[in-house]
């Protein structure tokens, strides 16, 4: 248990917090929702994929050239599905709320 001057502190603490940050106090609380960033390293991914896909068809590797192309084209819908708008999306660092 926290002593009556530790209470103080931590109450003076928060009501700075608040003041200072209220995104992130809200986001705690869970009441806002957080945007999904689209991850660079499989949108890069993706990319080499997609321009090894066409190098192996100039070069006549028809059957390399469709793998890497549905390969190509899996990581491009589970980024679309991923980072859709208008999708809810609760932080997943924050625990699930319970109402």
């Amino acid at each position: 248990m926290l002593s009556k001057e530790d209470s103080r502190r931590l109450a003076q603490l928060e009501r700075q917090l608040r003041r200072d940050d209220p995104d992130f106090c809200a986001r705690m609380r869970g009441d806002l929702l957080a945007r999904r960033r689209m991850p660079l390293s499989l949108v890069l991914t993706g990319v080499v994929i997609w321009a090894a896909a066409l190098t192996l068809g100039v070069f006549g590797w028809w059957g390399a050239a469709a793998v890497a192309a549905v390969w190509g084209t899996v990581i491009v819908a589970a980024l679309g599905y991923r980072c859709r708008p208008g999708r809810d999306a609760i932080h997943p660092d924050l625990p699930p709320r319970i109402w």
